[in-house]
């Protein structure tokens, strides 16, 4: 199935030495994060068990794997599928010739939590303090992931901004709102925090932890509400303000300016009075 003669023979039992040399690739060369690739190596392993090979034909058929995940969510198919492609196109790269069946992508809607409102996040805050208050007003004042809350060390604080590390490892930073800082500061005094701005006997609070946490004090006031919708609200209240796409997007850690676009969803109104400050014709009526 290889037209390179230096390469290892395409069965199964080298299938699954080369997914560690992906997995390998992926944290080295293309700069994963330890969750991506804990999440890709189950899924190519299992995938690599029920996959049909044919050499002679030079084909790859993946239709067991697909009936064997039917049953799943679609975006979680989706996302196994995209894995297995890209270690699929990794071999190709490296010389391997074959073609695949049955690897088509699941089309998947493009569905956002709805965002709390202001009123909601004042509401929570206003019956809750210490820790949970923080947690919160972060989720909510930064748009930070959950992750990157969890991973938040007290060295990465500084005066206006914070260190962030996110998807991928990528690190970035992120300003502070004044009254945050203040709050951040008094924390910190109270608790001092041995690592992690998050502690429990001087361990960090896991994601899990966290979001039990924001879950647990929007409750109180009878709401569900996610840190996922926090991250969303803190985007779609800071593009209905006036602030610009591309700010929002460095500061989400957003890789792609049109991720921002469709999380952040913004509402017709704003639009209108983009176009309206904004194009040359209407600057000209308004003169």
């Amino acid at each position: 199935m290889n037209t390179t003669p230096n390469l290892p023979p395409f069965t199964r039992s080298s299938l699954r030495v080369l997914i560690g040399n992906f997995l390998i690739y992926l944290e080295k060369n293309r700069g994963r994060g330890r969750k991506t690739i804990t999440t890709y190596q189950p899924i190519l392993n299992d995938a690599i068990e029920m996959i049909e090979i044919d050499e002679k034909k030079m084909s790859i058929d993946c239709m067991n794997y697909r009936m064997a995940i039917s049953d799943q969510e679609p975006k979680t198919i989706a996302k196994k599928l995209s894995a297995i492609r890209s270690f699929f196109d990794y071999l190709q790269e490296r010389g391997y010739r074959f073609f695949t069946q049955n690897l088509n992508a699941v089309r998947t809607p493009k569905s956002l939590p709805k965002p709390a409102t202001h009123k909601q996040v004042q509401e929570t805050l206003g019956v809750i303090t210490g820790e949970d208050a923080l947690l919160v007003r972060l989720m909510y004042g930064l748009g930070l992931r959950i992750s990157e809350v969890a991973g938040l060390q007290v060295a990465d604080i500084h005066d206006d901004w914070l260190r962030v590390e996110g998807k991928g490892s990528k690190m970035r930073k992120v300003p502070i709102i004044a009254p945050l800082r203040d709050e951040i500061r008094a924390f910190i005094a109270a608790n001092a925090p041995k690592t992690h701005l998050f502690e429990h006997n001087s361990k960090p609070l896991s994601d899990n932890q966290l979001r039990y946490k924001i879950t647990t004090s929007f409750k109180r006031v009878g709401l569900k509400v996610t840190p996922h919708q926090l991250r969303h609200t803190f985007a779609t209240e800071m593009l209905n303000s006036g602030a610009s796409v591309v700010d929002v997007s460095e500061i989400l850690g957003h890789s792609q300016l049109s991720t921002t676009e469709i999380y952040t969803k913004l509402s017709s109104s704003s639009k209108l009075k983009n176009y309206l400050t904004a194009h040359p014709l209407c600057k000209e009526h308004i003169k």
